[in-house]
């Protein structure tokens, strides 16, 4: 299976996200990926659900909502209710994240754990069977546009080998500071999904952009 490309909405401009969102609409991009913070689990705020479903109402393909908040299993159906097609909540803020993934499964959504940059993926080996996707964090999340963390190649392929080891189905998702110059790296260490903002939405041409990202093997 070729890599996915989920360009994130982060990055866009938000006074034309209508014009970005059909954008990555026409592109070979497989999934928007929309950021989520609160302000107390990362020292930002993003967007909140009225964006999420504005951009949905122009989406064409799945809508990859990504969780930097406490507690978010008080919004889970929320999420849903706002377009939702995966969603991915951080093992550092779920206290019982097995119970967090069932519930994201039995709402209907793929279900992902995200991981900051300093927590082991060996954490993962108790519930990598029964999730779809782990987003890697390769900056430290809160802001764009930071420098990609180097261990990240190592940490993908650990995580590649306790998928294999545990024969779970999960995608590895790299999210932060991916460029035209990692991917390849990065695809090569196991990755399956590449978060790609400022490298999209800074380039002169980002449709062009996500057909390299796309196009690398």
């Amino acid at each position: 299976m070729s890599h996915l490309i989920a360009p994130s909405v982060l990055s866009a401009d938000f006074a034309n996200i209508q014009r970005d969102v059909e954008m990555i609409n026409g592109s070979k991009a497989d999934w928007f990926h929309i950021d989520v913070m609160d302000g107390v689990f990362v020292p930002n705020i993003s967007f909140g659900f009225p964006v999420i479903k504005a951009i949905k109402k122009h989406a064409k393909k799945p809508m990859d909502v990504h969780l930097m908040i406490v507690d978010p299993d008080r919004y889970l159906s929320a999420f849903k209710e706002a377009g939702a097609d995966v969603l991915t909540v951080h093992l550092e803020a779920c206290t019982h994240l097995h119970r967090t993934v069932q519930a994201i499964k039995a709402l209907g959504m793929k279900a992902g754990v995200a991981i900051n940059p300093h927590t082991s993926v060996n954490l993962l080996e108790d519930v990598i069977a029964d999730i779809d996707l782990v987003c890697m964090m390769s900056v430290n999340p809160g802001f764009g546009g930071q420098k990609f963390i180097e261990n990240t190649y190592n940490k993908c392929h650990q995580l590649h080998q306790i998928i294999v080891t545990k024969k779970s189905k999960a995608k590895i998702e790299i999210d932060g500071g991916v460029d035209l110059q990692n991917a390849g790296k990065l695809i090569k260490a196991g990755a399956d999904v590449l978060v790609a903002g400022n490298t999209v939405f800074g380039s002169k041409d980002p449709v062009k952009t996500i057909s390299e990202l796309k196009n690398i093997h």
